[in-house]
């Protein structure tokens, strides 16, 4: 699996691919000035559901987000439902 973060200005997607195509993808909001990304939204196209596609998106925007010392926002349900059963995101999660 190939992850690609395509940014443009304060806002971007993830990409997930496998050898052959696309399996899902994540969209995302920046907004620098609150050192905040929002997660808007999480697509697993429907071949790839329920292997765990759309966590692997979601911890790879974490993983950006820490790496640019931001809290993220999970305004996707999608996303939120994810990140609550995340023993590890206490210190970067926005509940609001």
């Amino acid at each position: 699996m190939k992850y690609e973060n395509n940014r443009s200005g304060n806002g971007g997607v993830f990409t997930l691919h496998n050898e052959e195509e696309e399996v899902g993808r994540l969209t995302y909001t920046i907004f620098p000035e609150e050192n905040k990304l929002i997660i808007s939204f999480v697509l697993v196209h429907s071949k790839f559901e329920g292997k765990g596609m759309g966590k692997y998106l979601v911890d790879e925007a974490i993983k950006f987000a820490r790496e640019n010392e931001w809290k993220v926002y999970p305004h996707c349900s999608y996303a939120r439902s994810v990140m609550s059963r995340m023993k590890d995101v206490d210190d970067i999660l926005l509940e609001r």
